[in-house]
């Protein structure tokens, strides 16, 4: 896809001041070079099909210039700086040891992945999908040796060099792209000539197979001949690929027969200005705009080479069909050869039948890195008798979908038709936002255009390169400030070569009417949460209605009265669904059968068999109506007492309920874990898990229930691979063993749900936003958050016994093949047993509740602080926090000598082991004295008092805003306090230092140490070139290391950061953990800016 309108007949002769052209030069023979074939394939990716490249010493001079040309082939997010042998055991770094017909792996560092290289050679060509391989697997498994999971093969357009009248159209299947030479013969025979060589359309060598099948969708077929440049239009034989540019008739006056018999033939004069570096060498297209129609995008080629320069003019004789009165002009180029940027100083038009003449004045530049970035420019001219269009600057903003993966890292294009022509097909290059299409976001553009009238459609799409292209687009508003009008166009559908009808362009209609677009587009989100929710209505389940404001289940009473109050425990707050017919449903009492959820007389009630109609809403809640009466629906007040709309302001009332199914995780049930309202976790053949997979069968897991409140889940597709999370990474190759258990978290909020390990406490499964699944720490964003719906409910455990893994079986084995799960911390399902068995030792006879109301009383001693005070809870079972210590006055806390009282909850942790307490330095008042931390627990009336003494100062030399304290038993930590030495190594490259602020977090078998800025170093300036910075994180006892957790925020590209390796040391053991970096910090990965990494200990793996 270019940035170059649609065809139309036209013609360009260039004038005779154009230099003749030279006869090549014989060449002479040399010693003969040999060549060798070598295939290159990407660390640690499997899915990437490799490249070939004949190496001699004619196409590359050294090592590095072979780097520099895999850079652009194998998508690294450094760019090649490694080659190795395909175990990864040496290093090449000359030529002269590669080897013919060999295979190699390529890397941004040292440390190298190894791949299969059998799986990765059989891997599906790319033009079957545009998403990424593991996208693609979502709904077409990936297999090579199954033809009928092929999609159509992809159309290219083969032009004879020199001769753009001579093309044809291929095919590119299998059986004609085994390989490069193969392709060249093919064409050969199709082209009628030998082809030796293939360009691109505007002259670059297209020098590999991939590059052909990555290619806009046309190429050039030459001999031995260098380029010829020519008018290759591309557009109208690949109409299904392209976006549309301009429309052939703009405004329609005249007699169309007469149009076609006539011509124009015009001269054009273009002066490029004499600023320094003002010449192109890109190629120079102009656009003629008509009150009839449009000429085609016409190219003015010179064939001296030497157009285009620095302060020249340059004079061209183009024809065109009668276009009619001429308007406007487009001029741009193809960005492209080694210098592109180009300075337009003016432009002169003379009609060479009428005389006409028209002097343009231009004064602008035409470069990405220039002005607004644009490389087009459109004109108006002054017609006598005719007004002048204005020159508009359009505001576009491209709303992105919700969907997981919805983001593309592809080139966008978009084309604004009018009553008065259109812009062509113009990138939108410059967002306001620093990264573009990211899932969820919404990107502003500026587009600058000859004033185009009334607005009715826009064709938007793109060019369907880069890994995981595909985009969800959900719609587009533009903003005319000529006339102050808004310009709706509503998508909500994937531009997606794997999803939908499969297209990656798409012309959308304008909804001048605000209102109903916003109307179409809610009910369009209502009846998608209806299609996502209606499970929960079906004939037989027993449901829970929750209300947000309350804070309370809906209870029905046995005197009939409703109120909103309801523990999730209440025995009359559950309802069975005894009918149903659409959305409509009656919702009678499971404790009392003679009773029915109603409304009468405009509130709600309970009484005989009552029907309400369910309307969603697109925040996943439900409003209850009457379906005897519209309009009625079921209303609570704040206090949880029933109500009308007469009865209060809106602030006050509430009628939107989250709905809770009972039962969904009993034993042996079937689930899908939703992302999305269209979307679920599902497990990939290669073991990866995204949360951008299809609601179908591949999506089912089967529960295998643990104990109360803990489950595995196995994919039912895949039998015997259970999710889990494992080594940092959350993958379905689990075999059933306690990496595979999970914790259900419930959120009320939204009746989802979070899973937690237990294995590893703290963390949840949780998605990236191109979908993939990777260990989370809890937040209530909505990457932890999956939507249960259930296929098949399960049953609940026979006593005494514990879910295992089935072995293809639905029934459940006989008790003595199970192990009983015990209570308390013995179970070691969340700590490792060396931490639970530790914890076990030393506690007493009676476990503390902390599923439950705390007090915590914080004394401070003489200074005090208006920071943000936040509090962290561990335990043996999991991590309670960010806790935050706030009153409705915080002004008056934290005073000099003064005790603070705070009732928290703190729920599943365990045996409690520390704490971690600190502020975040706002305020004014840098520095807090702490003094003492005391929980009390409401109920049993246990404390736990954690002495501090301790000043955590921002401005010390060798103060924290934080510090952790353990649990005193005996008069003896459980844990001890440790201060860890870490060693930071900054990289040896010139721009490898930052003056970014740098954190870390240690993880190990006891949890971790929290993210601490590592501001002290032993270093007068951190994080030079080449240097060692040495700081201390003093944490309790974390036992052995696993990972590390680096943070640099870095506000642009000369900010970041290169690390080589973190090296931590604990002053009671004599040994050091090493993890390994290798990669600057903040970095791009799918598209997407990463400020912070995981490094794993070395040895670990």
């Amino acid at each position: 896809m270019s940035e170059t309108p649609s065809t139309g007949f036209s013609m360009i002769h260039p004038s005779s001041s154009e230099g003749q052209v030279h006869s090549p030069r014989h060449l002479r023979i040399t010693h003969p070079v040999v060549a060798k074939r070598i295939s290159f394939y990407k660390s640690g990716d499997p899915q990437f099909g490799g490249v070939r490249v004949v190496v001699n010493p004619r196409s590359f001079k050294s090592f590095d210039a072979l780097l520099d040309n895999l850079s652009r082939k194998v998508p690294l997010p450094f760019g090649v700086r490694n080659i190795s042998t395909p175990r990864g055991r040496h290093s090449i770094t000359r030529l002269e040891d590669l080897e013919d017909g060999e295979s190699y792996l390529c890397s941004h560092s040292r440390k190298v992945q190894p791949v299969d290289l059998d799986k990765a050679r059989q891997r599906p060509r790319p033009w079957l999908s545009s998403r990424t391989p593991g996208a693609q697997a979502q709904g077409h498994p990936v297999v090579a040796a199954a033809p009928g999971l092929l999609r159509a093969p992809r159309r290219l357009v083969v032009f004879r060099n020199g001769d753009p009248k001579t093309r044809c159209a291929v095919l590119l299947n299998r059986r004609v792209t085994q390989s490069f030479e193969a392709f060249l013969q093919h064409l050969t025979v199709v082209m009628k000539y030998p082809v030796a060589k293939l360009y691109a359309t505007d002259g670059r060598k297209v020098p590999s197979l991939q590059a052909v099948i990555l290619s806009s969708g046309a190429v050039v077929a030459a001999g031995r001949e260098p380029f010829k440049p020519g008018n290759y239009d591309i557009q109208k034989y690949l109409l299904p690929a392209r976006l549309p540019g301009i429309s052939h008739r703009v405004h329609r006056k005249g007699n169309a027969k007469s149009e076609s018999r006539k011509s124009g033939n015009w001269k054009v004069s273009i002066i490029t200005s004499d600023l320094p570096n003002a010449g192109t060498s890109s190629q120079i297209y102009i656009v003629l705009y008509g009150q009839h129609r449009s000429s085609a995008p016409i190219y003015l080629y010179g064939t001296d080479g030497t157009r285009f320069q620095d302060g020249h003019e340059d004079i061209f004789t183009i024809t065109v069909g009668d276009i009619g009165t001429v308007f406007k002009i487009r001029i741009g180029h193809t960005n492209s050869g080694h210098s592109p940027s180009w300075h337009c100083k003016k432009i002169q038009l003379q009609n060479i039948n009428s005389g006409e003449e028209f002097y343009i004045p231009v004064q602008r530049w035409l470069a990405r890195d220039q002005e607004d970035g644009e490389i087009c420019r459109e004109l108006p001219l002054i017609n006598r008798g005719q007004p002048i269009l204005p020159v508009t600057k359009y505001e576009v903003f491209v709303a992105t979908g919700e969907l997981w993966n919805a983001g593309t890292s592809a080139n966008v294009y978009i084309s604004i038709y009018g009553k008065k022509g259109d812009t062509g097909s113009r990138q939108l290059f410059r967002s306001k936002n620093s990264c573009k299409f990211l899932r969820g976001q919404t990107d502003a553009f500026f587009l600058e255009a000859v004033h185009l009238g009334d607005l009715y459609k826009i064709v938007i799409g793109h060019n369907g390169l880069g890994p995981g292209n595909g985009w969800f687009l959900d719609d587009v508003v533009v903003k005319d400030p000529t006339t102050n009008r808004d310009y709706a166009f509503f998508c909500h559908r994937w531009l997606d070569q794997g999803e939908d009808d499969g297209k990656i362009v798409r012309e959308l209609y304008a909804r001048t009417n605000s209102i109903f677009s916003a109307r179409k587009k809610l009910e369009l989100q209502r009846k998608e949460t209806w299609a996502a929710e209606s499970w929960k209505f079906t004939k037989g389940n027993t449901l829970q209605f929750y209300n947000r404001l309350t804070g309370g289940f809906v209870r029905l009473h046995p005197d009939g009265t409703v109120d909103a109050l309801g523990e999730k425990t209440d025995k009359y707050g559950l309802f069975d669904v005894i009918f149903n017919k659409g959305n409509i449903c009656i919702f009678q009492s499971h404790e009392m059968r003679h009773l029915s959820l109603g409304i009468d007389n405009g509130f709600a009630c309970g009484g005989a068999s009552s029907e309400l109609r369910v309307l969603s809403q697109p925040s996943r809640c439900s409003l209850l109506t009457s379906a005897a009466v519209p309009g009625h629906m079921v209303i609570f007040d704040r206090h949880g007492k029933i109500a009308d709309e007469s009865s209060g302001g809106y602030a006050n009332l509430s009628k939107e309920f989250v709905i809770f199914v009972k039962g969904v995780f009993l034993n042996s049930a079937v689930v899908l874990l939703a992302t999305s309202l269209c979307q679920a976790l599902c497990l990939q053949p290669d073991g990866t898990c995204t949360g951008a997979g299809n609601q179908s069968e591949k999506s089912y897991w089967k529960v295998h229930k643990i104990s109360s409140g803990i489950c595995m889940f196995e994919s039912v597709k895949n039998a015997r691979m259970y999710l889990r999370i494992k080594d940092g990474r959350c993958d379905g190759t689990g075999t059933g063993d306690i990496d595979c258990h999970f914790k259900i978290k419930k959120n009320l909020e939204n009746a989802s749900i979070s899973l937690e390990s237990t294995r590893s406490p703290g963390l949840f499964v949780g998605l990236q936003p191109d979908g993939l699944a990777k260990p989370a720490i809890y937040t209530k964003d909505e990457n932890v958050c999956f939507y249960p719906q259930v296929i098949q409910f399960g049953r609940e455990n026979p006593m005494g016994m514990s879910a295992t893994p089935s072995q293809g079986e639905e029934k459940i084995h006989e008790s003595q093949n199970h192990s009983v799960i015990p209570s308390g911390p013995e179970a070691g399902h969340l700590l490792p047993s060396s931490a639970a068995k530790e914890i076990k030792h030393s506690q007493s006879s009676e476990t503390l509740l902390s599923e439950d109301e705390w007090k915590v009383i914080v004394l401070t001693g003489n200074t005090g602080t208006k920071a943000n005070v936040t509090l962290w809870v561990y335990g043996d079972e999991g991590v309670t926090g960010p806790i935050s210590l706030s009153k409705d006055s915080p002004g008056q806390l934290f005073l000099p000598r003064q005790e603070d009282e705070f009732q928290v909850e703190i729920r599943r942790v365990g045996e409690i082991y520390k704490i971690r307490i600190g502020h975040d330095g706002t305020g004014g008042q840098p520095e807090w004295s702490l003094q003492r931390v005391t929980m009390k627990h409401m109920r049993s009336k246990k404390m736990l008092d954690f002495v501090a003494d301790v000043l955590l100062s921002g401005i010390q030399v060798d103060g924290d805003i934080v510090c952790e304290l353990p649990v005193i038993r005996d008069g003896q930590p459980i844990f001890p306090l440790v201060r860890y030495h870490v060693d930071v190594y900054t990289g040896q490259l010139k721009q490898d230092k930052t003056e970014s602020e740098v954190s870390l977090c240690l993880y190990g078998e006891r949890g971790d140490s929290g993210l601490r800025l590592l501001r002290k170093s032993n270093m007068p300036v951190r994080f030079q070139r080449g240097q060692i910075d040495k700081f201390q994180v003093e944490a309790v006892s974390l036992g052995k290391l696993q990972k590390v957790l680096l943070h640099c925020e870095a506000s642009d590209k000369s900010q970041y950061w290169y690390c080589d390796k973190v090296i931590v040391r604990e002053p009671s053991t004599a040994s050091e953990s090493i993890f390994i970096c290798e990669r600057w910090l903040p970095f791009m990965s799918q598209g997407i800016i990463h400020s912070e990494i995981e490094l794993y200990r070395q040895g670990e793996d």
